[in-house]
């Protein structure tokens, strides 16, 4: 057997570099490049085979670990999962800061590789500089927390582990049923330790993702329970999108007069103008989708992990007769809500499914419904769109809708992930080219959005992208800024500045509890308290941006905007924009039925709100909704009545 001799570190480089995957028989290079800051748990190990001119990988230099993982999984998710970027740190806080971005790669389905500088595995140094050391567990180290959040979990400890550790790896980042965040630990000392790799481990190795179909059996049973059902709904999940599976999907509503739904990770799957799309779903959906699916008697969820806020918490769909069936090639996620579950690729699924209900002559029987709240509800968001102040100032709804309509190309992508915004954007934003529309909220994980927008640009480099995000998230994590700079790789930061966390200030108003704690102020003089008497604290972002290098405005009117977009687009390097709007009014439908609201209060108006959220509750359980109730039997930990 032939073999090289390699450190642990050269090994993994050199592996990494000869890993493709092919799809529809296109074949692409999976691993693109590393993001990584280097510390003495990394930066002559790994870091030293970087640095060498024999493999493809580009090296990124990142700026905050949690962020260029963030940026990593941006990437991924730009690329349908079809590319992805290994993220190294050192030990220590460095390894731990990447820990919630793990977490958002496996609770949104996106592949991201986390190698972590590990303690020594010898021992002899211990304690090294930065190692946690666990007095009841000496085997127990700061990695060990990825545990929780990652698909697959391995450290290294041994040299020859690598050849076990990374083939794992890759099977789980290539399984579209699997994928997730993937660590692997790897300890300072064994990354530069050296052992006789056998040459095949270094072969081209091209990953087949074949993609899953239905049996014959599955389909009939598939199409039998569309018999009798008149009022169907489709979920257009995120699954579609890294299917591919839009123009299946779309082909498929329209044939059959079925409206469907989109969740955050699946609108722009297809364009907002196909006439059976509803637009948002859910807690943060629109008119049309939710009456919609009110009156849905048959739910087909396509790509979609059926989370709390497309399904209202369960309260979505109200019919007793209600059935949901989902298409999905995760079998935890297809088998939630005690739906009928169908293993299978969304793409070839749609087209399966297509030709039985062809055959059966099935066709829905929403009549002219769909077109009725679906123009309705484009009246309302045209009315939103045109509003430039509310009682509040500056108006985002405003400011989205000229951004929208008239400033940003259908092919611009848009990127966020947390606050007011995701809900205004779900429910508004129009949708008019795929894959424009980029929305992390499987975690909501505030931080997200610079980081997430660099990795979307390095994915989409001949598109315009913009961070859509509130100056709560901004100040949470914004260093992949400079990044965009060092690399020359423009990203657009559209900020909005509605001083402080403008919609938990509103959900913490509407529910009877006095303003605390959620905007940006000084402590009150009088109280010594963050309950909103203190003077706003003047921050400019601007500024803060420009430090680092981008061209920057502060707006606070249309006029303002304009030219700040149009001249921002002629950038040659990152720019931000400092949107003055006011304190948003957020939907008070955060909160489901009110199950969330203390109980026991000093404030009489929070108790008030309690008990009015139990009588919704039990008045919608027990008078209009079997199918809550029904649901209530079978998820009691989701209501209390």
């Amino acid at each position: 057997m032939d073999t090289v001799r390699l450190t642990m570190g050269q090994a993994l480089v050199r592996f990494l570099d000869n890993q493709y995957i092919e799809v529809d028989g296109n074949e692409e290079k999976f691993v693109e490049g590393v993001f990584g800051i280097f510390g003495h748990g990394c930066v002559v190990g790994i870091g030293e085979a970087l640095q060498e001119n024999n493999h493809s990988l580009k090296f990124f230099q990142g700026h905050n670990e949690q962020g260029m993982a963030h940026a990593a999984i941006g990437f991924a998710k730009q690329h349908n999962r079809r590319k992805i970027m290994a993220v190294t740190s050192s030990i220590g806080p460095g390894a731990l800061n990447m820990v919630t971005a793990a977490g958002l790669a496996s609770v949104n389905r996106i592949p991201v590789l986390l190698l972590p500088g590990d303690v020594f595995a010898c021992r002899q140094p211990d304690p090294v500089l930065q190692q946690m050391e666990q007095f009841n567990d000496y085997t127990i180290t700061s990695n060990d927390a990825f545990k929780a959040v990652c698909r697959y979990w391995d450290r290294i400890t041994r040299p020859e582990q690598l050849m076990t550790a990374a083939m794992n790896a890759i099977r789980v980042l290539v399984d579209p049923a699997e994928t997730g965040a993937v660590c692997l630990a790897l300890p300072q000392d064994v990354q530069a330790e050296a052992w006789d790799y056998p040459l095949s481990f270094f072969r081209k190795r091209i990953h087949h993702s074949e993609r899953r179909q239905l049996s014959p059996a599955a389909v009939e049973r598939a199409a039998t329970l569309f018999s009798g059902k008149k009022q169907p709904m489709v979920i257009c999940g995120g699954g579609v999108k890294y299917s591919e599976a839009g123009k299946e999907l779309a082909a498929f509503c329209e044939k059959f007069s079925i409206p469907f739904g989109e969740t955050q990770a699946g609108k722009s799957a297809v364009t907002w103008d196909h006439p059976m799309n509803l637009g948002g779903l859910g807690v943060t959906g629109g008119l049309a989708a939710n009456r919609i699916a009110a009156e849905a008697d048959l739910v087909i969820a396509v790509g979609t992990r059926l989370s709390d806020f497309t399904t209202s918490s369960k309260w979505a769909f109200k019919r007793e007769d209600a059935q949901i069936i989902t298409l999905n090639v995760n079998s935890f996620d297809a088998r939630k809500m005690d739906a009928e579950p169908f293993l299978c690729d969304a793409k070839i699924g749609l087209r399966q499914l297509a030709e039985a209900l062809e055959q059966a002559d099935y066709a829905s029987g929403w009549g002219e419904k769909v077109a009725a709240v679906r123009s309705e509800w484009i009246a309302e968001a045209d009315r939103l769109y045109a509003l430039e102040q509310d009682a509040s100032g500056y108006s985002q709804l405003g400011v989205l809708g000229m951004l929208n309509e008239e400033l940003l190309e259908p092919t611009d992508i848009i990127v966020g992930a947390s606050g007011s915004l995701p809900g205004d954007l779900q429910r508004l934003w129009r949708a008019r080219a795929e894959l424009t529309y980029h929305m992390e909220y499987g975690f909501s994980c505030m931080g997200y959005e610079v980081s997430g927008a660099f990795g979307a640009k390095l994915a989409s480099p001949e598109r315009e992208v913009y961070v859509m995000a509130g100056d709560g998230s901004f100040v949470m994590l914004h260093s992949e800024l400079l990044t965009s700079i060092q690399e020359g790789t423009k990203i657009t930061v559209l900020l909005f500045d509605n001083n402080g966390f403008g919609c938990i200030d509103n959900l913490q108003r509407s529910q009877g509890i006095p303003k605390f704690g959620c905007e940006l102020r000084y402590r009150n003089p009088e109280t010594g308290r963050l309950d909103g008497g203190g003077a706003k604290v003047p921050v400019s972002y601007a500024k803060i941006a420009e430090g680092y290098g981008c061209r920057t405005w502060t707006v606070t009117n249309a006029d303002e905007l304009r030219t700040a977009v149009r001249e921002a687009r002629k950038s040659p390097v990152s720019t931000l924009i400092d949107i003055k709007v006011g304190l948003i009014r957020c939907p008070t439908a955060m909160r489901a039925g009110g199950a969330s609201n203390p109980e026991v209060s000093e404030k009489p108006e929070v108790v008030r709100q309690a008990g009015d959220g139990q009588r919704v509750v039990k008045s919608q359980t027990v008078l209009k909704s079997p199918t809550v109730l029904k649901n209530c039997r079978r998820f009691p930990e989701f209501f209390t009545n």
